[in-house]
């Protein structure tokens, strides 16, 4: 029985800012529990991908659409891969001071939202409806910024959508320090966040 000759390289989990124990609002434990949560999806991704280099012929051969291995392991890869990069994006922007964005961001917000305020309240909103993830996201096609809901890890892509801010709405977020209120989570999720590595991620997408 032949099986695929892959050489996997494991991913490592990424190490973010020291300030996100010091953010406002969102307590250490809760960052550390959250990030514990991130490096199991890391962890996951890597085994799904060592499994998927080991495939024979005959899991080749039992390919399906209702159930067969490779169906499984390709469809769990994808949550897995989204716990890794969505939350990558949310941990690299926290930790910041809030405020407002810089002025090439910002007055891209202002085009798109009609101002940052209006911005925020749709970001809220659309957290507070998401069941998953709420993503600010650069629409190459149609050359603007929106907020796009998902309920799932694995609920992106978006077709030519780049994301620059990534918002967990998933429980594990904030229940640790606000319960049900999941409104002023997002609240403090945006006194939390840094505008300039937003700016310098919609910059290098935008380009």
């Amino acid at each position: 029985m032949e099986t695929s000759k892959q050489i996997i390289q494991p991913r490592t989990p990424m190490t973010f800012s020291g300030t996100l124990n010091l953010m406002q609002g969102i307590s250490s434990k809760a960052v550390e529990e959250h990030l514990k949560l991130y490096e199991g999806y890391v962890k996951k991704y890597n085994e799904l991908r060592e499994k998927l280099s080991q495939l024979t012929d005959e899991d080749y051969a039992g390919a399906n659409a209702t159930y067969s291995l490779i169906r499984e392991l390709k469809v769990e890869l994808s949550f897995a891969w989204g716990g890794v990069v969505n939350h990558e994006l949310y941990f690299s922007h926290l930790g910041g001071i809030g405020g407002s964005p810089s002025e090439n961001l910002l007055t891209q917000i202002e085009t798109d939202f009609g101002s940052f305020d209006r911005y925020k309240k749709d970001m809220k909103a659309s957290g507070i409806s998401a069941r998953g993830w709420v993503w600010t996201v650069w629409n190459t096609q149609e050359k603007r910024l929106f907020n796009y809901i998902g309920d799932s890890q694995n609920t992106f892509p978006i077709w030519y959508g780049t994301p620059i801010v990534a918002l967990d709405t998933y429980e594990h977020a904030y229940f640790m320090d606000f319960g049900v209120n999941r409104g002023s989570y997002i609240d403090v999720f945006f006194e939390n966040i840094s505008w300039d590595v937003v700016g310098q991620t919609f910059v290098g997408i935008k380009k």
